[in-house]
């Protein structure tokens, strides 16, 4: 691994899309990011400057990847929290988001604690480690609830409503118990839209947000980001003032995706994580500084970009259609290249599954319902299998 450069050097833990896309952000600034994964050839490997096939949690590899560069960050929360720790100790190594958020952010349970106690909105919840939890939980929240399990859930994985008591029983046995990690239940919100702040931490404290964006969700999965958000000036400074919040109880440098429940005219913060997050992607062609951009400039402690948007956006994304993994193949591009105002991102996986994101497109224009609308003709027209 040759990690001589003139300039700065990323270390990135995970290899995928996201590592992609900080990739070709960063190069432009003449920094270098080299992404860790247990993929032999990982989506980030054809835009960064070098990869180290290893696990997410091998703690030897993690510390030579930081002996050679400038700083440590990550990309998916699978990261290991406590190697990060170890390695940030033993090599000096900056690591950003510290370890500490880190963890907290990958326990869903610790995540609502810590948010609840620093006062930051968010639903009504309650500890599960049990069939006997869960009915209390019902009971005490209302039925249906929702029912979480704290740790490696994602993309709507780990996520079941449950009805009522007599569904107790095999909704714990469908999320795979409560294993050593246990769960949570959530009362069910009844929200009107689902609204996502990117927040930025940068040297000294400073903070940034993003606009307020709308995000679409079905089978608990991103499929649309409109921004700006359809809803009133009102919620969205509400989201900001929320994420403003979030932002300065967060440890370390980053880039941090806050997703939100608008509720009337208030916002209840549902997750946080602690990347780039997939309702930003938007910022590519659409703000004046990307997410991907931003997150290298915070985690180096450089000033931090702007975050107004340029135009109106809405990026849509490419999901697997398929029941079983197949390889993947992709086609009409041509349909993206010919529409100036559709911007393409193939992320390079080779293989479709169920739901797997496989890319996105962002169109962008001048009035909201119509740049939908042409975004979702443009998506349509993309397959990969």
């Amino acid at each position: 691994m040759n990690l001589r450069s003139p300039g700065p050097t990323v270390g990135v833990v995970g290899g995928g899309q996201l590592a992609r896309m900080l990739g070709e952000a960063a190069g432009p600034l003449g920094v270098q990011v080299v992404a860790l994964d247990p993929t032999p050839d990982p989506p980030a490997a054809p835009v960064v400057a070098d990869t180290v096939a290893a696990a997410f949690d091998d703690e030897a590899a993690i510390t030579a990847l930081a002996e050679g560069v400038d700083v440590l960050t990550y990309e998916i929360e699978l990261a290991d929290a406590d190697a990060l720790e170890r390695v940030r100790e033993e090599t000096d190594t900056p690591v950003h988001p510290s370890p500490e958020t880190l963890r907290r952010t990958q326990d869903k349970l610790l995540e609502k604690e810590w948010l609840a106690g620093a006062d930051i909105p968010v639903p009504d919840f309650v500890a599960v480690d049990d069939e006997t939890d869960l009915r209390a939980a019902g009971e005490a929240l209302g039925w249906p609830v929702m029912l979480k399990a704290r740790q490696g859930g994602y993309d709507g994985r780990g996520n079941l409503p449950v009805e009522s008591p007599e569904e107790c029983e095999v909704a714990l046995d469908e999320l795979g118990g409560t294993d050593e990690h246990g769960a949570l239940a959530e009362a069910m919100v009844p929200f009107e839209r689902e609204l996502s702040v990117i927040g930025v931490r940068g040297a000294d404290g400073e903070t940034a947000t993003y606009p307020v964006t709308e995000t679409v969700h079905e089978e608990e999965i991103l499929r649309e980001s409109v921004q700006p958000a359809r809803t009133s000036d009102a919620v969205a400074e509400r989201a900001r003032e929320v994420a403003t919040d979030v932002l300065d109880a967060m440890d370390g440098r980053g880039v941090f995706g806050i997703e939100l429940f608008q509720v009337g005219e208030d916002v209840l913060v549902n997750e946080i994580a602690p990347r780039p997050h997939n309702s930003g992607h938007w910022t590519i062609e659409g703000a004046h500084c990307s997410q991907f951009e931003q997150h290298a400039r915070s985690v180096l402690g450089w000033p931090l970009g702007a975050t107004e948007r340029r135009d109106v956006s809405v990026t849509t994304n490419l999901l697997g259609d398929v029941d079983d993994p197949e390889p993947a193949e992709l086609s009409g591009v041509e349909s993206v290249l010919s529409a100036p105002d559709a911007h393409l991102h193939w992320y390079g996986k080779r293989e479709v599954r169920p739901l797997r994101k496989m890319g996105h497109v962002t169109v962008v224009g001048e009035e909201r319902e119509t740049t939908l609308d042409r975004a979702r003709e443009v998506r349509d027209a993309v397959t990969f299998r």
